[in-house]
């Protein structure tokens, strides 16, 4: 008859300190990779935001020109800013419909088609920007209409305002409706 092999606890064919060595591997592999995870992550995040960031000065450039082009339709120096940001999508100054915006675009720092609004003394928007308080990662290398985005610490501080030949002075601030306007 031929014998068979038992070592220590009755296991056949493997020595007894080689068991457990497939489970540290297993865990040393899922610790790596949830490593590698965390970092892809970052990365994946800051990708976003920079995509975010993109877009935010491609609306609030939307909007800036928008309200340049309703100033220089303006019939009259009365009323030559838009009071609403709807002001922009039909313009209640003229018969007909006059578009200077097609929708009031979502921020997309915040994800709400909601905005802070700059007005002057006549309550009349002059410029818009985000809501959100979070901290911009662009520094640097602003268009020239954007460029005193580079010391901004905050979201709100990126105004997109009209251009400056446009706007007249004696700003105020307060809330109008209900919306955030700057001071």
């Amino acid at each position: 008859m031929a014998s068979l092999s038992i070592r220590h606890g009755g296991k056949r064919g493997r020595p007894v300190r080689m068991d457990g060595f497939t489970y540290l591997a297993v865990m040393l592999f899922i610790a790596i990779m949830g490593v590698a995870l965390a970092a892809v992550g970052t990365v994946w995040h800051t990708a976003q935001q920079q995509e975010k960031e993109q877009e935010l000065l491609f609306i609030g450039n939307q909007f800036r020109r928008a309200i340049n082009h309703y100033a220089m339709f303006a019939p009259s120096v009365a009323g030559r800013y838009p009071a609403r940001l709807e002001d922009l999508l039909k313009d209640p100054r003229f018969p007909g419909i006059r578009r200077h915006l097609r929708k009031i675009y979502t921020d997309p720092i915040t994800g709400r088609a909601e905005w802070g609004l700059f007005k002057n003394a006549s309550g009349e928007i002059i410029g818009v920007y985000s809501l959100s308080e979070d901290v911009p990662l662009k520094k640097a290398h602003f268009s020239k209409a954007d460029q005193n985005f580079e010391s901004a610490t905050k979201y709100t501080d990126w105004v997109f305002m009209a251009v400056s030949n446009n706007v007249p002075q004696g700003l105020t601030g307060g809330v109008i409706g209900g919306t955030n306007v700057r001071k």
